[in-house]
């Protein structure tokens, strides 16, 4: 069996579920994890291999400054895989060099911020920053765009568009709907950042007849959104992060998920969320906006409803249309489920990617 190291420099925060569904779903490839540091979350494990102590680690500011590490090098050759993989594309600049000393080829899968937020980044850090992308498309491989505007976007950065290639990463499918009493009308699961407009949310439901609502996540703003909600009087339940299992169950028991995603100030940008996709598998309709990739799943009047970016009196109604209407929600739900099995079942999905190793790698055993 064919062996891919996984590579994020941050061994992996609780959010990040798509990667270990993605690379523990492949069937004919074996993924070994391998990071810069180790992150203290429910993603967690004991196999995973970090390579430095701490962020300050000096041979892990050396990779960081200089793009080299006699440490990643050893790691690698020990390692021998044939592909690295690496996940968002200053994680895939800081593995490149050593991978291409090692004669390792690699693919890397850009998600969002890395061709939105930080290439737009001001004075010496967007130099090096643009500097380092440009580097790394030419480096890869092969690139992976989790979405047709994140592929449009590499592509205005630099990347040569016959190397960028659009593939949804997908989500488990459960073997059944869940039945059970709904104790929310509206779910919301995602960091409270300003790109997946908690705030936008938030002020749509004090619009609306008392609906229950509960936030999943952490994040910077999430204190701020507490606040927000009850200064709204918005029957709101902040559940902090929570396990991916956990995660499903509140799903389960919800009637319509929200989504109301936007372009943040600093031009931070959704690629796919993960959540739109998790919520259709469950047989949920999804509210949300024309951003990013969100329209490439969601199909407007057919698996949910979409608005314009930041519109609350849109979303206002996309939720009270939604909710006021069982019929209508059986109906997207359904649709959604059988999207969500056709085109991001994760399985499905990794067996193609491994179609991509086998084209990026070579057929060679």
């Amino acid at each position: 069996m064919r062996k891919v190291a996984i590579w994020r420099s941050a061994l992996i925060s609780a959010s990040e579920t798509f990667i270990r569904n993605q690379a523990d779903s492949l069937g004919r490839w074996e993924p070994v994890y391998v990071g810069a540091t180790k992150t203290a979350s429910t993603l967690a494990r004991d196999t995973d291999i970090t390579l430095f102590r701490a962020q300050r680690d000096h041979d892990f500011l050396r990779l960081r400054l200089l793009g080299s590490s006699p440490v990643l090098r050893r790691a690698l050759t020990d390692l021998r895989p044939d592909l690295v993989h690496a996940h968002f594309g200053g994680d895939g600049w800081l593995v490149s060099g050593e991978a291409a000393r090692a004669g390792i080829p690699l693919l890397v899968t850009l998600h969002g911020h890395d061709v939105t937020r930080q290439p737009e980044s001001t004075g010496a850090k967007g130099v090096r920053y643009r500097r380092n992308l440009r580097t790394v498309f030419a480096r890869a491989a092969g690139l992976i765009a989790v979405s047709e505007v994140i592929r449009q976007r590499a592509i205005g950065w630099g990347a040569d568009p016959a190397k960028v290639r659009v593939h949804h990463t997908g989500v488990p499918i459960p073997a059944a709907v869940p039945t059970g009493p709904k104790r929310w009308d509206v779910a919301f699961v995602g960091r409270f950042v300003e790109k997946k407009g908690a705030d936008d949310l938030l002020a749509a439901l004090a619009t609306l007849d008392a609906p229950k609502a509960v936030f999943i996540g952490d994040g910077p703003r999430l204190e701020e959104m507490r606040e927000y909600a009850r200064s709204l009087r918005v029957d709101a339940t902040f559940l902090g992060a929570q396990p991916a299992a956990e995660v499903y169950r509140l799903l389960g028991e919800s009637r319509v998920v929200a989504a109301p995603s936007r372009t943040a100030a600093d031009g931070d940008s959704e690629g796919l969320p993960t959540t739109v996709v998790e919520a259709m598998a469950l047989g949920l309709p999804v509210v949300s906006t024309r951003h990013s990739g969100i329209p490439e799943a969601v199909a407007d009047g057919t698996t949910g409803l979409l608005g314009a970016e930041g519109d609350r009196e849109a979303l206002a109604a996309n939720l009270r249309k939604l909710l006021g209407d069982q019929d209508l929600q059986t109906a997207y739900g359904t649709a959604a489920r059988a999207r969500a099995e056709a085109e991001f079942d994760v399985v499905k999905q990794s067996r193609r990617l491994e179609d991509v190793y086998d084209s990026v790698a070579g057929q060679r055993s």
